[in-house]
């Protein structure tokens, strides 16, 4: 179908922002606000699962979880993502965005509370049962990446298409900030209720019985942002790129879209059959997709794995940095709950100064800097950072310069969300054919999860091994090695879908060779 003749791909290229925009932000938008809750919140309370579970009676250090249960705790809904990704990202373009939409959305709801919930007579059983609804909640919140990316691309306009996916993503950064905060209010809660004394004065009495209800509230709360959008999202249309380009169905896309834009789209005549498939339709596992896109599904797929092993190893293990340098009092002089608000408190400033202000500098600049040139610097940023903190690290760790350690170490979270961070994910969903978009995006979002299972388990175990500084100066280099696989992904501001996927061309060339022209078209009445 050639985009002239297609009218109503014109009409979303070229309306203006409008309410259904921001509506589509904030439903697709509270599934990553829920994904990043539910991801980060285990980070905030694996050192009370280790206190309640791990303790050994008289023992003179608090309980700590062994470091194949805290690997797994810490890792396992990254497998699940990954499976997730790859699966409902080949679904969403199979099925379409919508029809699977919903499942996902279903899928953390119910392991959310399940998490919760979690059994079993011995500590292993207890993490067992955990890891086993934590993985199937990873799999919900792997499908949301694909299918939320692909249906705000294909809603939004080419002028502000950026900001508006860059939107979606930037409601993760709520999601973190949400985490910590809904633990500081928990713990805080019952810190109060139950005054216990630091561990080194009463070992067996600083984690009162009522701690066990703290980590279970906080991870149950990841059902309740989920919960509250399954209405709206149920509500919503398929996008009419999926149902023009992929259904091949433009009468139901003129229909929807004629809803949505809030304008007259009348189709006047439709040759081909809903369904048809053509002979340029090519798929993933093919020469000529090879040739047109295999560098860029390279591309995308290799910055966001070497992305999130930097930014995965940050943030599930900044508590531990925090001891490290002493901005976190050292666990024998808390209690179990004291302990929680104060890896809570550490994490929401971080999240308030640094990761939320990343995401919404992106969001304000993408396309105005365009996809590339934000990247280029964020990688080459956190390189920067990670080295500067990395090289006089015993500098930092001094009583006088803790303060400046934490500032440095924020800098490195602020660029990579006003950087490759969002930049991953925008892009995935703007340079692939519309059959493909939600699989290649799901195939480069796995490979950053992927990336993130190294860093959740490989670092656990590295920064055990080598040290702290050694293993920042291991992420200093994965960054710049990420700068440079940027060079292999192409700049999409201010392009349309099919300009970027070459599905325009294609289309051409198929009525100029094929001999017989689709003569489908949709005019604004």
């Amino acid at each position: 179908m050639p985009k002239d003749n297609l009218q109503v791909l014109n009409a979303l290229d070229g309306a203006k922002t409008q309410w259904y925009h921001f509506t589509a932000i904030i439903i697709a938008g509270m599934g990553f606000f829920t994904d990043a809750y539910d991801l980060f919140c285990i980070s905030l309370v694996t050192k009370l699962l280790g206190r309640i579970y791990y303790h050994k009676a008289g023992s003179s250090t608090p309980g700590s979880l062994p470091s194949n249960v805290a690997a797994a705790v810490n890792g396992v809904a990254f497998c699940g993502t990954l499976t997730g990704q790859l699966f409902f990202g080949w679904l969403g373009d199979k099925l379409g965005r919508k029809r699977v939409y919903g499942i996902t959305l279903l899928l953390m709801v119910i392991c959310s509370l399940a998490s919760g919930l979690s059994f079993g007579r011995h500590p292993n059983d207890v993490m067992a049962t955990l890891c086993f609804f934590r993985f199937w909640l990873g799999f919900g919140i792997g499908g949301d990446y694909p299918l939320s990316a692909t249906i705000m691309s294909e809603y939004a306009n080419k002028k502000t298409r950026g900001a508006f996916i860059a939107a979606v993503f930037a409601m993760q950064g709520f999601g973190i900030l949400a985490g910590g905060m809904v633990a500081i209010l928990v713990s805080g809660a019952f810190k109060a209720q139950y005054p216990s004394p630091p561990y080194f004065k009463n070992p067996n009495g600083s984690t009162v019985p009522e701690a066990d209800y703290v980590w279970r509230i906080i991870l149950m709360f990841g059902a309740v942002p989920a919960l509250l959008t399954y209405y709206w999202r149920m509500k919503m249309p398929e996008t009419a790129r999926y149902t023009a380009l992929v259904a091949k169905d433009a009468k139901q896309a003129a229909a929807d879209m004629s809803k949505v834009l809030q304008v007259d789209l009348e189709e006047e005549r439709q040759l081909e059959k809903p369904g048809e498939k053509r002979g340029n339709d090519f798929g993933l596992f093919t020469t000529k997709f090879l040739s047109k896109h295999g560098l860029h599904l390279l591309g995308t797929a290799s910055t966001w794995f070497l992305l999130d092993i930097a930014f995965y190893s940050q943030n599930l293990f900044q508590k531990d940095i925090f001891s490290a340098i002493g901005w976190i009092p050292k666990a024998k002089t808390m209690n179990a709950l004291e302990e929680v608000y104060s890896i809570a408190r550490a994490q929401t400033l971080i999240a308030l100064f640094s990761t939320v202000p990343g995401y919404w500098f992106t969001v304000a600049l993408i396309d105005k800097m365009g996809r590339f040139r934000i990247q280029l610097m964020g990688f080459f940023f956190m390189t920067l950072f990670m080295f500067a903190l990395a090289i006089p690290y015993h500098h930092w760790t001094l009583p006088n310069n803790r303060i400046g350690f934490v500032i440095m170490y924020s800098l490195t979270f602020f660029f990579s969300n006003f950087g490759p961070n969002a930049t991953t994910f925008v892009v995935p969903a703007e340079i692939f054919p519309a059959r493909l978009r939600s699989t290649c995006h799901g195939i480069s979002a796995a490979s950053g999860k992927a990336g993130a299972m190294v860093g959740a388990f490989g670092f656990l175990y590295a920064a055990d091994a080598i040290g702290v500084q050694k293993s920042l100066i291991i992420l200093g280099v994965i960054s710049f090695l990420g700068m440079l696989f940027t060079f292999l992904v192409p700049e999409s501001k201010g392009k349309s879908l099919e300009e970027m996927s070459g599905e325009v061309e294609q289309e051409n060339g198929n009525q100029t060779q094929g001999g017989r022209q689709s003569n489908t078209e949709i005019r604004i009445a």
